[in-house]
């Protein structure tokens, strides 16, 4: 199969923007630009490595941004964006030698599957791919002002990335091309004297370069999202003990509940529920009770696991509903601190934690008092892959 990787450039200082942050930082409705950018190429299965160019200030704003993602250890940028790509095609031919290179503006967060998969498709029979797009305004040249001449737009496109190349075309093309300060590697191919082919871009495909620019991605976010809801249903038989293990907190009880890791039925049935709506399993999958690793683990660990899925997806959770169904201990003096135990694990606002609980009226087991079950409800906010 032929390899292709990604090179994500974010060694950028974002000067049009206001304040201090760079713009591929800057926080899009819960995640960090780069992040989102980032996950574009993770999540596709034809990118086998993602490689970053930072600049050598931001490398804490860089393992914020990539962590729990599946990315290579970053490299340091250069004084312009020419010399940070070339600087990323070297570092990645002492690594590896891909026949294919996707390479990326940090700051666009919304390339699709399709366009990526267009550019790659393309590569197997050109040099050189970027995704463009028709002009539709009327251009006009000005001088001290005014309008000098109205431009004919028939034969002009608006150039994205990624931009597709031949791995070891584009980095000799990069090499003999230093120091020129060409404004896109489109531009270093044609230099090179490589014939750069197009495929249709994407409108949402927008780089974030000024202060307006954000609210305009915070649309095009909302307008790929959609929502998802997962259910979990666990149960738990009670055993010799002193407490219940029960929304991660421990509460005093003559029994204990009896299971391969600590038994807590409450994160259970919610790990269900979050990996139900991303449709990746079960608990059981992730986490089978026939490995000894998981004998009496935190039950904390399988819902930050299936959140951490959740995030690295770019998704992020919106709601979940807990209802806890026994007839002993009581759950309502440990509520609040069950929401605010889930919350810190989910690293969200406790209003987005709802708990209840309720008896089978002394029917079935747990009216026997024989254990515990627990249903959960997760709703998810996710990107449509397109």
């Amino acid at each position: 199969m032929t390899e292709t990787v990604a090179l994500v450039v974010a060694a950028g200082r974002g000067t049009r923007m206001s304040g201090d942050v760079p713009k591929q930082y800057r926080q899009l409705a819960g995640q960090s630009v780069l992040r989102r950018t980032l996950n574009c190429f993770v999540s596709h299965p034809g990118i086998a490595r993602v490689y970053t160019v930072i600049h050598p200030d931001d490398a804490d704003g860089f393992h914020a941004a990539s962590a729990g993602l599946a990315v290579e250890a970053p490299v340091d940028g250069g004084n312009t964006r020419q010399d940070s790509v070339r600087h990323g095609l070297e570092h990645i031919a002492r690594q590896t030698t891909p026949a294919f290179v996707l390479i990326h503006d940090g700051a666009r967060p919304f390339t699709s599957r399709r366009v990526v998969n267009d550019v790659i498709a393309a590569l197997e029979h050109n040099d050189a791919v970027i995704p463009a797009l028709d002009v539709h305004d009327t251009l006009k040249r000005i001088k001290d002002g005014n309008v000098n001449e109205t431009v004919d737009r028939s034969d002009l496109v608006r150039a994205q990335t990624p931009q597709g190349f031949r791995f070891d075309k584009i980095l000799r093309a990069h090499l003999d091309c230093a120091g020129e300060n060409l404004t896109d590697d489109a531009a270093v191919a044609e230099a090179f004297g490589l014939t750069v082919s197009t495929v249709p871009g994407l409108e949402e495909n927008i780089k974030i370069t000024r202060d307006e620019d954000l609210d305009r991605a915070s649309f095009w976010l909302r307008a790929r999202e959609e929502t998802r809801v997962g259910s979990g249903f666990d149960v738990h038989r009670f055993s010799a003990g002193d407490h219940v293990r029960l929304g991660g907190i421990d509460i005093p009880h003559d029994q204990s509940l009896a299971g391969h890791s600590d038994a807590d039925v409450a994160l259970h049935a919610l790990t269900d529920a979050l990996l139900g709506a991303l449709g990746d399993g079960d608990i059981g999958s992730h986490f089978p009770p026939s490995d000894p690793e998981w004998q009496g683990a935190d039950s904390a660990r399988f819902l930050t696991h299936a959140h951490d899925i959740l995030r690295g997806s770019g998704g992020r959770l919106v709601h979940a509903d807990l209802t806890i169904i026994c007839e002993t201990p009581k759950i309502g003096p440990h509520r609040d601190a069950m929401r605010m135990r889930i919350a810190e694990i989910l690293g969200v606002e406790p209003d987005r934690i709802s708990i209840k609980a309720t008896t089978t009226e002394g029917l079935g087991f747990t009216g026997r008092r024989e254990g515990i079950a627990a249903q959960a409800t997760a709703t998810i906010s996710v990107a449509r892959n397109e």
